[in-house]
């Protein structure tokens, strides 16, 4: 029997920790519960965890800083402990990789019902590839620049992305030769921002295509499968 799924709780207010903490251990989770940052980085060097809740607003380190590290060095799912009046910080959070978000005040039944629907879309996408984290890497003809988020050309010239694009390409650099439905590739790119931002899937792949295939009409890098999805097709290694 597999042990239940490892929650961190990560929020200044005690009252909230102590809160979500006894209502998902009423629910059978295994619940680990910080302060702030410092205390959850201690915890997370000696626990594994399948998902982290985390309150945007902390002293010291706040939840977006956290986040956007945790996004860089692992894959652990992520809801955000937003106010109301936080929705730039909201959006900034889902653009950094956040799975969802829960607006303060919230019902604690709120919360369980997005942890259960975070940790099946976590469950349900295809492992990812590993590429060891290399900064840049090739792609056909293309050099990709992970860190500074640019895609460059043989000339050396580099080719904007926005963030939409650059987060799909970085979806598949990661399950290359892959077939990702539509579905997988909303959850692996946006989330639930998915409807706030309003774009489809086919329309942000044939954008992609238009700046890296030869010929966008005939692509050879990013495949269509009928009824399934998409797969990137090409070779990919550490530039």
């Amino acid at each position: 029997m597999e042990p239940a799924p490892h929650i961190a709780v990560v929020d200044d207010h005690r009252e909230i920790r102590e809160l979500v903490s006894r209502y998902l251990l009423q629910h059978g989770y295994r619940v680990s519960a910080a302060p702030g940052a410092r205390e959850f980085r201690q915890l997370f060097e000696r626990s594994v965890f399948d998902l982290v809740v985390l309150d945007i607003m902390m002293p010291g380190e706040d939840g977006l800083a956290l986040c956007r590290q945790l996004r860089a060095t692992c894959d652990l799912p992520i809801i955000l402990l937003t106010a109301m009046t936080e929705e730039t910080d909201r959006i900034i959070g889902l653009e950094m990789g956040a799975d969802d978000y829960v607006s303060k005040p919230f019902n604690p039944r709120e919360l369980l019902a997005r942890i259960k629907t975070v940790l099946r879309r976590a469950n349900s996408l295809p492992p990812r590839r590993d590429r060891a984290r290399a900064e840049v890497v090739r792609l056909d003809h293309w050099t990709v620049d992970l860190g500074r988020r640019e895609l460059i050309g043989e000339d050396g010239v580099a080719v904007p992305l926005s963030t939409a694009e650059f987060r799909l390409l970085c979806a598949f650099l990661d399950h290359p030769r892959t077939i990702l439905t539509r579905e997988q590739l909303l959850d692996l790119t946006v989330g639930r921002a998915a409807a706030s931002f309003d774009r489809s899937i086919d329309n942000q792949v044939s954008r992609l295509r238009k700046k890296i295939e030869a010929d966008p009409h005939n692509p050879a890098l990013i495949r269509t499968h009928w009824g399934g999805g998409y797969s990137l097709e090409a070779a990919i290694c550490a530039g």
